[in-house]
């Protein structure tokens, strides 16, 4: 039975514009929540951008503008690049809004009146990049000399000293490991699982929430003279957007029943933090963290700072909107690193779109043109790709159910290749008209129809046109799984319409 599906990225910093490691986990949030419209779920996709903190600070003092200005042209630079690439969120929070503050406000206060924070002087290595503290064992070493490097950016850690006000996370190490032992399945893989727990087992110290030497932030409540260190106030967008402080049903509504995406250097605020924030402030934590890595050029992490970073609309003028969403979906399994390459992309595009479906819809227009009349006919009943198609169902099924768009998208061109392979076998376009080819065209048709929904959460253009030209009226994701993709569903007697190739096929740049 459909139910209620509640889905969120992480916000990105305003620091710097949008690349494809941004746009490799939107658009794979985005396709699950096409998945589960599919499905009939009430889905509620969240992303958005982080714009405080020191980070945004610096930035926008090196860009000489105000920390606002930069957080408004670059928020709105990921707009337009989830725009680009068909992104349907249903809400894109800024944590500048002001519903925002006020749920930081009012959750960091029920933790305060908990009695899980406190005002101490702190002293210690901070990356700005990071917006982290790390411990002088967890720095490494720094080849020019002077302070350690942070691990995620590797740039030298700076000194901070000030009074902040902490969050006693140290109380919830027995709590987390209770959780995480009750709730086995909530952080995947398991090697990520494994991670967490190695965090908390190490012991968890107190950590600072709150900045006296920076006015860009939520302003803390109980103290006019600080405000709400980055990551807290980042973290609890995810209960913002769902109505904690403002609208309590709809929170209980939503909440703990999330899937939170996320890349593995933000495990350790996700998968321990947020928990134990969580359970300070008296609710449970999220359900389901989904954790991967990272997509790298060259075997290297794009940043900022590095000559590696490739932005999606350079990608999107050459490839396609589906061209594009189609390779980050299909090529990068969910989890591990994943290394772009511009070659194997090119092979994808070329091998999967033109070769598999586009020449499948071509051939089956251009011989239900020439031997039925232009009229599709219907398909089989015992046809022998409707085990085959039934077998795609069940397959992407379970893999969209777990996060897997490539093992999913393999599943639906498995069918894809199973129609031409009965085209190549029976070679329709030999024969005379009649049953025989009426029955393989049929099915060809109907592979097609189905192929238009299951790939719809992936491609949110060509199969709209397939789904046209085959004579099919709405659109592919009007329809409800798993009814809808019941072999037979293509009534036979539409008029099936030529056109141009749906991926033409592309050659390299030299």
């Amino acid at each position: 039975m459909p139910g209620r599906f509640f889905l969120t990225t992480p916000i990105y910093y305003v620091n710097d514009v949008p690349h494809i490691g941004h746009a490799y986990t939107t658009i794979t949030a985005d396709a699950v929540a096409r998945w589960h419209r599919l499905l009939g779920d009430e889905t509620y996709f969240l992303t958005g951008t982080d714009e405080y903190g020191l980070k945004i600070a610096r930035s926008a003092e090196a860009n000489g503008i105000t920390p606002q200005e930069q957080a408004d042209r670059t928020s709105a630079r990921f707009k337009e690049t989830w725009q680009l690439l068909d992104v349907s969120y249903d809400r894109f929070i800024r944590t500048t809004d002001p519903d925002h503050a006020a749920t930081v406000q009012a959750f960091l206060q029920k933790v305060y009146d908990n009695g899980y924070i406190y005002k101490s002087a702190y002293a210690g290595w901070y990356c700005v990049a990071c917006e982290a503290y790390y411990g002088e064992e967890e720095l490494l070493p720094n080849p020019d000399g002077g302070p350690g490097l942070d691990p995620i950016h590797r740039r030298p850690a700076e000194w901070f000293e000030e009074e902040n006000w902490f969050f006693k996370l140290s109380a919830f190490e027995q709590p987390l490991l209770d959780w995480y032992g009750a709730n086995p399945d909530a952080v995947a893989p398991g090697g990520k699982r494994n991670e967490a727990l190695g965090l908390i087992r190490q012991g968890l110290r107190d950590i600072s929430i709150s900045r006296s030497s920076l006015d860009w932030g939520v302003a803390i409540p109980w103290d006019d003279q600080q405000v709400f260190y980055v990551w807290y106030d980042a973290l609890i967008n995810y209960a913002t957007a769902i109505g904690y402080g403002t609208d309590p049903e709809r929170f209980a509504t939503w909440w703990p029943h999330v899937h939170h995406l996320l890349a593995k250097d933000i495990l350790r605020f996700h998968c321990v933090y947020w928990p134990a924030m969580l359970l300070a402030a008296g609710e449970e934590p999220p359900a389901h963290l989904h954790v991967h890595g990272y997509l790298t050029v060259g075997g290297e992490k794009m940043s900022k700072t590095s000559l590696n970073q490739i932005f999606p609309a350079d990608l999107v003028e050459e490839f396609g909107v589906d061209g594009f969403r189609y390779h980050f979906l299909r090529d990068s399994s969910f989890g591990p690193d994943g290394d772009f390459s511009y070659e194997a992309m090119i092979a994808r595009y070329n091998a999967d779109l033109a070769n598999n479906f586009g020449n499948l819809l071509s051939r089956v227009a251009t011989v239900v043109d020439k031997k039925c009349g232009g009229i599709g006919p219907a398909p089989r009943a015992d046809s022998p790709l409707a085990a085959v198609a039934a077998t795609a169902l069940a397959e992407a099924t379970a893999a969209w159910d777990t996060i897997q768009p490539a093992a999913a998208l393999e599943a639906t061109w498995k069918l894809i290749r199973e129609a031409n392979a009965l085209l190549e076998t029976t070679e329709p376009w030999k024969l005379d008209p009649g049953p025989e080819v009426d029955g393989v065209l049929g099915d060809a048709l109907e592979v097609l129809r189905l192929v238009s929904i299951l790939a719809s959460p992936a491609l949110t253009r060509s199969v709209t046109e397939v789904w046209r030209r085959i004579g099919l009226s709405g659109s592919p994701t009007d329809q409800l799984l798993p009814a809808a993709a019941s072999w037979g569903g293509y009534p036979g007697g539409l008029p099936v319409e030529k056109g141009d190739p749906l991926f033409p096929r592309l050659k390299a740049k030299s």
